[in-house]
């Protein structure tokens, strides 16, 4: 229902002429004003393209103007952290990790599902003393405690619609979304995070936003490296972002963290798997943050495969069977082939 109210809101949002269809011999007959595409060449599409300005990157070559992009990480490994020092770091103006920021300095509304306004304080002060002082242009949202939705629309589409209000309100070009997995509980399913994106996607084509959504891993293999496949809704979420990099956990450091290219559309991968960004996470005064150290080869930071993690992979192997899952489905969670699950189904039955 949720996704059929909101395809319906944006529909109206965005003013489309409904139009009507028949069949006739004439093909001409059925195209109306409230035709859905709009066709020209392809050069008259690059004529047009030409007259926009080339967008400038954010956050490196990991995030551009005008990209709805995808950070994601399991849980406790600083999503939130680098998603608040990248907001600073745009709305101060100046670069932050080590990574190119080419745009101007601009304002930034920061969708905050995860912090308290407490806990916020402490993560940027000493023991709440000395607070840091963010630029004016960085603004931060919460939800409102005791609001009531009103009884036109469910939860979910009024946290759309107020969404929308805040761009408006604010003139933001630069949205970032903590977390996702708060917009829907279970965006593992696929008709729901399908249609979260495709209302993202309306905004930042609306409004021409730069749109950083932050989003959580299920259960994942740390002897492998990080994959799309590791996007908590991976197939949903990940077809309908521009970009998309992940923050993975290094095993042969304590506290030692990687940030890995795994999606891009307007330049080649520079961050992969032979060239990951390796950081550390500090609070040397009162800012919480993470610390360039370098590049290097995710392999070497990945952690050692032992007996007892293959002995438990295999027994939830075989749980998700039990529980009805197709091997398909089981190798997606585990990052392997569907032909391994079969070899691992048959050795353990």
């Amino acid at each position: 229902m949720f996704a059929q109210n909101i395809n319906l809101f944006i529909m109206e949002n965005t003013k489309t002429t409904e139009f009507k269809t028949g069949l006739t011999n004439d093909l001409d007959q059925n195209i109306t004003k409230g035709n859905l595409f709009q066709i020209k060449s392809a050069n008259d599409w690059i004529e047009e393209a030409k007259k926009r300005p080339i967008p400038k990157m954010l956050f490196g070559e990991l995030w551009f103007e005008g990209e709805l992009c995808i950070l994601f990480a399991d849980t406790n490994l600083g999503k939130s952290i680098l998603a608040v020092q990248i907001g600073n770091s745009i709305s101060s103006g100046n670069s932050t990790c080590g990574m190119d920021l080419q745009a101007k300095q601009q304002p930034v509304i920061y969708v905050d599902f995860e912090l308290s306004d407490k806990q916020l304080e402490c993560r940027y002060s000493q023991e709440y003393k000395n607070h840091f002082t963010f630029n004016n242009n960085f603004h931060r949202a919460e939800i409102k405690s005791g609001v009531k939705i009103p009884k036109q629309y469910s939860f979910e589409e009024f946290l759309c619609i107020s969404l929308e209000q805040l761009i408006l309100q604010h003139s933001t070009k630069v949205l970032i979304i903590d977390n996702i997995s708060y917009l829907k509980n279970g965006t593992e399913k696929a008709s729901e995070a399908t249609t979260l994106m495709i209302f993202l996607n309306e905004l930042k084509k609306k409004y021409g936003l730069s749109i950083l959504v932050l989003a959580h891993t299920p259960k994942r293999d740390n002897t492998k490296p990080l994959s799309k496949n590791d996007l908590s809704g991976s197939k949903s979420l990940m077809n309908f972002c521009d970009s998309s990099f992940a923050i993975g956990e290094g095993f042969n450091s304590t506290g030692a963290r990687y940030l890995k290219q795994i999606k891009q559309r307007v330049v080649e991968e520079k961050y992969g798997l032979e060239n990951v960004i390796t950081c550390s996470i500090s609070k040397d005064s009162n800012f919480l943050e993470f610390n360039f150290q370098g590049f290097d080869n995710e392999l070497i930071h990945l952690k050692e495969k032992t007996f007892q993690d293959v002995t438990e992979r295999n027994a939830e192997i075989v749980k998700l069977k039990g529980e009805g899952l197709t091997n398909v489905k089981i190798a997606e969670q585990h990052n392997m082939s569907e032909a391994n699950v079969r070899n691992i189904l048959k050795k353990v039955s």
